[in-house]
């Protein structure tokens, strides 16, 4: 049925009832990740660095490479000495 703008009742229904289907579809994967991280924390595992793995491996290779490098870089930079001021001549 078509009200007097134009939209169709029964589409924008079924179009909604399909982003709800779709939504509790994510709940539910949501809680079954949770659970899966939950058993692997149970065994031992540290569920962080899992998840550091499962965001690196979403990455393609070359901007992985370049997370590794900036990170190693990084790290260098903050154990390297900081060089003493010069003193200023008055």
């Amino acid at each position: 049925m078509t009200d007097s703008v134009g939209i169709a009742g029964d589409r924008i229904r079924s179009i909604i009832e399909r982003v709800e289907k779709v939504e509790e579809e994510i709940k539910d994967l949501m809680e079954a990740k949770k659970d899966i991280f939950l058993e692997a924390k149970s065994e031992g595992l540290d569920v962080k660095i899992l998840k550091e793995i499962l965001k690196l491996r979403k990455l393609d290779q070359d901007a992985r490479d370049e997370h590794e490098t900036l990170l190693e870089v990084y790290l260098r930079a903050m154990d390297a000495p900081t060089p003493a001021p010069v003193a200023q001549a008055a």
